[in-house]
């Protein structure tokens, strides 16, 4: 299954979400950028979702989540609608700030629904070596906008982090599986056939 712009989000499910600069244009041009859009995140989204992973380039972004199941009045709407509010509330300071206007992401953000375990270990090996795969760092724990280190730290954290932690059999094995991505990325195949290789 290819990323699907249209797919709807349905509680319960999983899904990597993801999406670049209108024309690959800058998304977060200083650190303040990313943090405001974490910030933005945090309001919008994490009423709707909850956060395996993510990681922010200058020129796109990745994220791994689960839509809330807890709430039997969710709808698929409501989650679009959340997404809608978060997207135009960064595009708007965006704007605002760099004096800038027109859209300032490629139209419809893309989906793709996390429906396999094999799948489910290699989004999260693929998201959090995505700045090595594009050269913004040699080693995961050198880029400061990823889940990684919040994810192998012991210090509060709104991700998934016994999630990812028990899937993976413990941190120790996490932190062995993504280095073993990280130094076989040039040979790997980066991207599941479900997904294309459009950003």
């Amino acid at each position: 299954m290819k990323p699907d712009p249209y797919v709807k989000l349905e509680p319960g499910k999983c899904y990597h979400i993801y999406n670049r600069g209108n024309n690959k244009e800058t998304l977060f041009k200083e650190h303040q950028d990313y943090f405001h859009f974490l910030c933005l995140w945090v309001k919008h989204i994490e009423p709707v979702a909850k956060t395996f992973c993510y990681n922010l380039l200058p020129n796109h972004f990745h994220f791994f989540i689960r839509i809330e199941d807890t709430n039997s009045e969710l709808q698929a709407s409501d989650v679009s609608q959340a997404f809608a509010n978060y997207f135009n509330a960064y595009a708007k300071s965006i704007n605002h700030k760099y004096d800038r206007t027109g859209s300032l992401f490629q139209e419809r953000f893309r989906r793709a629904e996390i429906d396999t375990d094999a799948y489910f270990t290699k989004i999260i090996g693929y998201i959090i070596t995505n700045a090595v795969k594009h050269g913004h760092c040699k080693d995961v724990a050198d880029y400061p906008y990823s889940a990684y280190n919040s994810l192998i730290s012991d210090k509060p954290t709104r991700l998934l982090r016994k999630k990812v932690m028990d899937w993976f059999g413990g941190k120790q094995h996490f932190i062995n599986y993504i280095k073993t991505y990280q130094q076989d990325i040039n040979d790997l195949k980066l991207i599941l056939e479900k997904e294309t290789d459009d950003h």
